[in-house]
């Protein structure tokens, strides 16, 4: 009781404060800019990818895309009010009304419920020996992220609202990990900046997952999001796309695909059962002159 007690004034005292962490209550401004996904996306890397867009002559670190391309989850809203304008904000958020411009990052969730699993045990929140299968049903549910609903409420919320409208950029992270060249390209139309060959070339090499992983070993005891989560298992992990196939088993693709099929189909994620086997597949022929 006394535990509820003191916890319940913390919070007061921090939002009488202004100390209280932005998130949903946060103040949207005329001009910003959100990046918006469903947590485990890609949202780290492309924040990354942005800031070495929007800020070529500095070498962005997990430090730095802190205090350029902010999480409101970690910041104040009278903290948040001090950077300049226009802003560049990561959120989870599911559709708000107030965003009037966002890079909306969708990611197959088959590949998401194997990020969220790896990252659950990073952070503790279940042990290392939990079996996937079980954790699966709870992923479908929502549990591990239950203010910002299932992968499916927040997707479907973004693209039912927002899809084809002005001000509005959906990503594909599997497209993006194809071509983030032609991704940036988009995301420097949105944000009305000047683009060179060279800009994108370098930011697309500065933020590559091995530049990533060698920041995080520098950082990962000091970044907010992972210095109080286990140092022995990595933030930032395969950065591909498909690894699903070789982590659940069929009877955790059938449950997602049962759960959100209609999304997924809409978005070109492919029912397993209707994917050509590797194997099967005639083998590529060179041509020559």
């Amino acid at each position: 009781m006394l535990h509820r007690v003191l916890k319940s004034v913390t919070y007061t005292t921090r939002i009488l404060l202004g100390r209280n962490h932005a998130g949903r209550n946060l103040t949207v401004l005329a001009d910003d800019v959100f990046l918006v996904s469903y947590p485990r996306s890609g949202n780290t890397w492309t924040r990354f990818l942005i800031g070495n867009l929007v800020y070529p002559d500095d070498r962005m670190t997990f430090s730095a895309i802190e205090s350029r391309i902010p999480e409101i989850y970690l910041w104040s809203d009278r903290r948040l009010k001090t950077l300049p304008r226009p802003r560049i904000l990561k959120s989870h958020e599911y559709f708000d009304p107030r965003y009037k411009r966002v890079i909306n990052i969708i990611r197959d969730p088959r590949d998401v419920a194997v990020s969220i699993y790896h990252y659950s045990i990073k952070r503790s929140d279940i042990p290392e020996d939990y079996p996937i299968e079980k954790f699966v049903p709870r992923f479908i549910a929502g549990e591990f992220f239950e203010d910002w609903g299932t992968w499916d409420e927040h997707v479907s919320s973004w693209i039912a609202t927002r899809e084809g409208k002005p001000g509005y950029l959906m990503l594909l992270y599997e497209n993006m990990l194809a071509n983030p060249q032609q991704a940036l390209t988009h995301v420097a139309e949105l944000l009305r900046i000047d683009l060179t060959p060279e800009i994108l070339n370098r930011a697309v090499v500065m933020s590559s997952a091995a530049e990533m992983r060698s920041l995080e070993k520098q950082e990962a005891h000091t970044w907010k999001l992972t210095r109080k989560t286990r140092q022995d298992k990595p933030f930032v992990r395969t950065a591909k796309s498909g690894g699903w196939k070789e982590v659940l088993n069929v009877e955790s693709i059938a449950a997602i695909e049962r759960a959100w099929g209609s999304t997924m189909k809409r978005l070109g994620y492919l029912p397993a059962s209707t994917m050509p086997d590797p194997l099967e597949e005639e083998p590529v022929r060179s041509s020559s002159r």
